[in-house]
C-alpha cells in the first residue's frame, strides 16, 4: 500500500471510530494510492501498529469476507480483517516499495499459479462476491461458457446500458459476442479459484516479494480470465508467463483466441465504471474478435 499526496482527510467520525473498535489512541490519517472504490487511509497510533482503513457505502463486508476466505483457505498473501461495519473495514497494514520489478512479477506468478491450483466441482462461488462496487452472482454452474455468458458477459453488458455508460453499438456488439462463446471459448479441465482483478497495482511488493495481494473479485471460474486481466498492462510480460508456466499450462489457443474474449469483458468492467474512457478498449477488442 503506497501513501498518496494526502490532501483527501480521513473523516473525524471514522477515525475516531477506529481508535475506539481498536481502543487505540489514532494520531495520524494518510490517504493511499490505489483502489477504485471507496477512500482509503493508513491510519497511525501512539500504541499500535498502523492498519488501513477504508471508507465507503459500498458493500464492505462482502469485501472482508473475500478476505478472510482467501486468509482462511487459500495461501495467497492478504491484509487480515481486524474490524468490519457498515461503511468502514479496518486492515492489517502491509507496508510496499512500489517497486514492481521482475522479480515481483514471477513472484507474483507463482501465487496466482497456486491459487488457479485450488478447485471446485463447479464454477460460481458459495456467495455472490464483488467487482469494484458491482455484484457479481456465482450461482454454481456446470458450463463455464454458460456461466461467463449469463453471470458475467451479459448482466454487465445490460448494467451499462442501463446506466448510460454503454452506447446501444457497443451493446448489440457485446450480444453478438455472447452467442458465440460456444466457438470462441474452451471448458478447463476444472474450476481455479480466480482473483478477479490480478494485476501489480493490486500486490503490495518489497524487496521484489509480493507481501500481500489487495481488492479481489474471487469466484471459481476459467484460469485465463486471470491471465488475460494481468497481461493489460506492460508492467506484465515475459517474467510472468515463464513463471506461471513453471507452474500451470497454458492451454494452447489462449494467446492468439481467448485472451481477447476476457480482455472485452474487462474493458466492459471499466466501462461501466469510468465510463465512455474505456470504450477505445472494448472497441479494440471487439475488433480484434471480429464482432
Amino acid at each position: 500500500m503506497n501513501e498518496g499526496t494526502g490532501a483527501e482527510q480521513m473523516p473525524a467520525t471514522a477515525l475516531q471510530r477506529v481508535s475506539s473498535v481498536l481502543d487505540a489512541d489514532a494520531q495520524s490519517a494518510v490517504t493511499l494510492d490505489g483502489g477504485e472504490v471507496g477512500s482509503v487511509y493508513c491510519v497511525s497510533f501512539r500504541d499500535h501498529p498502523d492498519v488501513a482503513v477504508k471508507v465507503d457505502d459500498s458493500p464492505l463486508g462482502i469485501e472482508a469476507a473475500m478476505l478472510q476466505y482467501l486468509d482462511r483457505d487459500t495461501p495467497l498473501p492478504v491484509p487480515d480483517v481486524l474490524h468490519i461495519e457498515p461503511e468502514l473495514l479496518v486492515l492489517s497494514f502491509i507496508r510496499g516499495d512500489g517497486r514492481f520489478d521482475e522479480r515481483a512479477e514471477r513472484n507474483l506468478a507463482r501465487h496466482v499459479a497456486a491459487l488457479h491450483d485450488i478447485s471446485a466441482d463447479a464454477f460460481g462461488f458459495p456467495f455472490d462476491t464483488l467487482s469494484g462496487p458491482f455484484s457479481q452472482s456465482n450461482p454454481w454452474t456446470e458450463s463455464w461458457i454458460d456461466f461467463f455468458r449469463e453471470r458475467r458477459l451479459l448482466p454487465f453488458a445490460t448494467a451499462a446500458r442501463n446506466d448510460g455508460t454503454l452506447p446501444a453499438t457497443e451493446f448489440d456488439r457485446v450480444q453478438r459476442l455472447a452467442e458465440t462463446l460456444d466457438t470462441r471459448l474452451v471448458e478447463p479441465t476444472t474450476p481455479s479459484l480466480l482473483h478477479g482483478d490480478i494485476h501489480p497495482g493490486n500486490a503490495v511488493v518489497a524487496d521484489g516479494t509480493v507481501r500481500a495481494v489487495l481488492d479481489p473479485a474471487i469466484y471459481f471460474g476459467h484460469a485465463e480470465v486471470d491471465l488475460a486481466y494481468a497481461d493489460r498492462l506492460d508492467s506484465i510480460g515475459d517474467a510472468f508467463f515463464d513463471e506461471y508456466r513453471r507452474h500451470r499450462d497454458i492451454p494452447e489457443g489462449y494467446f492468439g483466441e481467448r485472451r481477447d474474449v476476457y480482455v472485452a469483458f474487462h474493458a466492459l468492467e471499466n466501462v461501466r465504471f469510468f465510463g465512455e474512457d474505456g470504450l477505445p478498449r472494448l472497441d479494440s477488442a471487439l475488433d480484434r474478435l471480429g464482432v
